[in-house]
């Protein structure tokens, strides 16, 4: 299994996130499944990549060559593949991913897990989404998922389908099992 794992390219100012990140990149790492990521040194991207490289797993960075041209890119990955824009980076992280995992970040995790997890609800492919929640980092955007639900945006099924948990073993674990949507979600609107 290859995860995807968007986080921040900054540190964040709780030493926990930095630790979560290569925490998470370790179990990986010794679960057997490959890394895919943003492709940076920095911040949690970089603990993150350190963590997976130092259990001896398999890391794919993927990277727009401006951030290659500030210095921002891990040379010593696996595997770094470098696109000529962030479009083309998040399509190709899509294409390599089984699955999704956001660590804490900012505006551009945010996008890439929304874009992730609406493919998924529209059909364009089934992939699980999870939120790996380090010190209720995302109880705010728990809420608003559910209420998103409540409000009829967003299926109560494509609701639960967001993985979300605080401990990575279980995170994983439920990605793992987790099953995709029958096809009618996909092209029926939530009942009224």
């Amino acid at each position: 299994m290859t995860v995807a794992v968007f986080c921040g390219s900054l540190p964040g100012s709780d030493p926990q996130y930095m630790q979560a990140a290569r925490d998470l990149g370790d179990l990986i790492a010794r679960q057997g499944m490959t890394l895919v990521y943003g492709g940076g040194r920095v911040g949690l991207m970089g603990a993150l990549a350190d963590g997976a490289l130092g259990a001896g797993g398999r890391v794919i960075g993927v990277i727009p060559q401006a951030l290659v041209d500030r210095e921002l890119a891990h040379t010593g990955v696996t595997d770094l593949r470098i696109t000529d824009s962030m479009h083309e980076r998040k399509a190709l992280i899509a294409s390599l991913a089984d699955g999704f995992v956001a660590l804490p970040g900012g505006a551009g995790t945010l996008d890439e897990l929304f874009e992730a997890w609406t493919w998924t609800m529209l059909g364009i492919h089934f992939k699980p989404c999870a939120v790996l929640d380090v010190g209720g980092f995302y109880a705010g955007l728990r809420a608003q998922v559910e209420r998103m639900a409540t409000e009829g945006f967003v299926s109560h099924e494509h609701a639960q389908g967001l993985i979300v948990g605080s401990d990575a073993d279980q995170v994983l674990d439920a990605m793992a099992a987790w099953q995709p949507p029958s096809p009618k979600w996909t092209t029926e609107p939530p009942p009224p």
